[in-house]
């Protein structure tokens, strides 16, 4: 059986100051579409006229070799939710190359399309934002952090280790937590993990975290055992890759322990159990695979978990584009194969993954908060 559409209400008439709102909380439920008062657009900033045709043209850096496999996962994905509910002739795939994102856009305007999906990556999305281009509706495939304002006609849909470190910072808070320590990798990825997961906690109400650079030296991994039992956290933050998690483990007791599954890949039993008790965020796709809601879709083999989860992000992010057939919904609702999607203030659909436990060296659903 194919999954349940998402609840998503008609599309309304937005005027051309539509506003764009800082990322903030991730909101349980969906949301009214940002209401036009909160604008902090150009005036300039015109929003896409209606639609020519109800196309769908997904533009992915298919081209850039760098990209190239994620971009696969993500199309292909993507053309299977297409197909399972059969909307696949709806569908046009626009290839691009280095530097060629503005024009692969331009490409999907004069088709008419009812809304372009991508960029995928950052940079692109950036270039994207500050091109002065005429865009279609739009549904990023990524966000920025730098404060660059996205033009009115663009939505966002991003799969990022953001969402998942916001989510445990709420769900420590509300399971009564209020000193969390972080240990953090040198990546950018992990710094962003790590930030996400300090910033919200802070802001709502939690003791600021006290931070851990990981170094998988003995004794720094003492001396790290040796501060955790002065201090005494009600649970440590990993920002740490899977395996580097599985060695950290032993060093910090029966301390409660977060991570999130969007570092980790899949990891050999051995290391597996040494991960028992953290509590990991995963993609319901993953976490999940027999679930009912999945029946009706394919299912492809992967060479990484990474992989799969970008072919997961690609089956949502079909159904969310769907979602704007006569344009952008004014809410958006589903339980999808990366998460729970909502729409949220400042046009973001907001994605929250499932909280999962590692048992036995098995990750399974997390049964308490």
């Amino acid at each position: 059986m194919l999954p349940p559409p998402p609840v998503v209400a008609a599309p309304q008439e937005l005027p051309a100051d539509v506003p764009t709102v800082q990322d903030g909380a991730v909101p349980p439920t969906a949301v009214e579409a940002v209401p036009p008062a909160a604008s902090g657009a150009a005036a300039d900033d015109e929003l896409p006229p209606p639609p020519s045709t109800d196309t769908i043209a997904l533009v992915l850096p298919l081209q850039v070799p760098a990209y190239e496999r994620a971009a696969s996962a993500v199309r292909d994905g993507f053309l299977d939710a297409a197909d399972a509910a059969g909307a696949r002739a709806r569908c046009v795939v626009i290839p691009h190359g280095v530097d060629g994102v503005i024009s692969a856009f331009e490409a999907a305007r004069a088709k008419g399309v009812a809304i372009a999906v991508g960029p995928l990556v950052r940079d692109d999305l950036k270039t994207l934002a500050i091109s002065g281009a005429k865009l279609p509706w739009t549904l990023a495939l990524n966000q920025l952090d730098d404060g660059t304002r996205l033009p009115n006609a663009v939505f966002s849909f991003a799969l990022t280790v953001e969402s998942d470190g916001r989510m445990l910072a709420q769900r420590a808070l509300a399971s009564g937590l209020r000193a969390v320590d972080v240990i953090e990798g040198d990546s950018p990825l992990m710094k962003r993990f790590a930030g996400a997961f300090a910033s919200t906690w802070s802001q709502r109400g939690g003791r600021t975290p006290s931070a851990f650079r990981f170094d998988a030296s003995s004794d720094s991994l003492t001396t790290l055992r040796r501060t955790l039992n002065q201090s005494m956290p009600d649970a440590v933050l990993l920002a740490v890759s899977g395996d580097r998690a599985a060695l950290v483990k032993p060093f910090i007791g029966n301390i409660r322990a977060f991570a999130s599954g969007l570092v980790f890949e899949r990891p050999l039993p051995a290391v597996a159990r040494d991960l028992d008790g953290v509590q990991v965020v995963e993609i319901p796709w993953l976490l999940t695979p027999d679930a009912p809601q999945f029946s009706g879709l394919p299912r492809r083999d992967f060479e990484s978990a990474s992989l799969a989860r970008l072919y997961a992000f690609g089956l949502d992010a079909f159904r969310v584009a769907a979602a704007f057939r006569t344009g952008p919904p004014e809410r958006f609702d589903m339980d999808g194969a990366t998460g729970h999607v909502s729409l949220a203030p400042g046009r973001q659909f907001v994605r929250e993954g499932k909280l999962a436990v590692y048992r036995d060296g098995e990750l399974v659903p997390e049964t308490t908060p």
